[in-house]
């Protein structure tokens, strides 16, 4: 057995993740002018360090089942260092996507490990409440940084995580399989694989599409070859773990969604500048955020149907005030409760997914992370199609 990590270092350990999700979005004017280049271009740092958390999710997941915590986290920690230090350092594209792309992928891995090692309810809802207040947060935080410090340094905030990789690694706090299996590395391609097709589906959607369903297919036969590997089959046998994380893709979309559309409608609605809209949306956010986490100590014992329910309800619930509104407030509103939702929604159907998966936690944890990320992924961009 394994003495517990306090909650407050794992919430260390996840929160900075979303520094890299949402921090840039006020920077990349600056990058975009040091670069000589315009922002869809640079917007690519963003999209890689997406790419890295879709990824990184599963992959360093399987890593921590097969090799356990150390192994994993002195991985993630390598990845997030290096990838710091390349944006942080080196003022060219392919450098800072690259840099960018490894951050995304040792901060999944952080955060995946952070969820899986939360030993309860309250634990778990710190962790994931880092991870909401942290992204409302982090545009600010990061312009803040990028006037004091340069853009390239705000780019590098996720590395702030590496502040809580000591206490992880402390002697009697690392677990280690009690035999470590052969890697599958052949469905770790092909989830990679998988989540890459699945990350592009938005940007070219017909030919990303076609290898989702190849790939799917590939997957399929190589499960039924190989049970135990990357992806356990007995996962997909759960209903509790299937229902948890399909409800925290839903979520995420919603919320994202929501997010991806607020600024325009309250643009519309008040003619406020882009600052005025930042800060009027920073509230509900952390609002959002702050909530979930007294939320998900208090609903730890209800029944996990009625947690099912309550959580898509509150979402629907504030979308309907979002399309019917013409007032800010009400959007404000409803975007809390997207937002109160969501967060909620990731730390309470986490525990029960965890629970649900037993032997298997880390790689579920994994998995239940990835349906939330693509979530957040597919959010704005069903937003933009409607």
């Amino acid at each position: 057995m394994s003495a517990r990590i306090s909650a407050p270092w794992l919430a260390l350990l996840a929160g900075p993740l979303s520094f890299g999700i949402a921090g840039p979005l006020l920077i990349l004017p600056d990058a975009a002018a040091a670069l000589g280049t315009g922002i869809a271009t640079v917007t690519w740092i963003v999209t890689a360090f997406g790419w890295g958390i879709a990824v990184g999710t599963p992959l360093l997941a399987g890593l921590q089942s097969h090799r356990g915590v150390r192994t994993a986290l002195l991985t993630c920690a390598a990845l997030v260092l290096t990838g710091a230090i390349a944006v942080a350092t080196v003022p060219w594209l392919p450098a800072l996507i690259a840099g960018s792309a490894l951050q995304g992928l040792g901060t999944a891995g952080f955060t995946t490990m952070a969820m899986s090692l939360a030993g309860s309810a309250r634990a778990m809802g710190l962790v994931t409440s880092s991870l909401a207040v942290v992204g409302s947060a982090s545009p600010l935080i990061a312009d803040l940084v990028g006037d004091a410090l340069g853009w390239q340094l705000a780019l590098a905030l996720p590395a702030v995580s590496l502040l809580g990789v000591p206490a992880a690694l402390r002697p009697g706090r690392n677990v280690t399989p009690a035999e470590p299996s052969r890697f599958d590395l052949a469905g770790a391609i092909l989830v990679t694989a998988m989540v890459t097709a699945l990350v592009l589906v938005p940007h070219f959607r017909l030919p990303a599409a076609i290898t989702v369903a190849v790939i799917a297919v590939l997957l399929a036969g190589h499960l039924r070859a190989r049970p135990d590997g990357f992806v356990p089959a007995a996962l997909l046998r759960t209903p509790v773990f299937l229902i948890a994380a399909g409800l925290a893709f839903a979520l995420a979309v919603a919320n994202f969604g929501l997010v991806y559309v607020l600024p325009r409608l309250l643009t519309e609605q008040t003619g406020w500048t882009s600052g005025e809209v930042g800060l009027a949306i920073l509230w509900p956010l952390l609002f959002g955020g702050l909530m979930s986490y007294v939320v998900v100590a208090v609903t730890a014992k209800a029944p996990f149907r009625a947690v099912a329910v309550l959580f898509p309800a509150l979402a629907a619930l504030a979308l309907v005030l979002a399309g019917v509104s013409v007032s800010p407030a009400v959007l404000l509103i409803a975007q809390a409760l997207t937002s109160l939702a969501a967060a909620s929604g990731q730390g309470v159907y986490a525990v029960r997914a965890g629970d649900a998966a037993g032997s298997h936690r880390a790689a579920g944890m994994g998995l239940f992370n990835l349906a939330y990320l693509l979530g957040a992924a597919f959010g704005p961009a069903l937003a933009a199609l409607l």
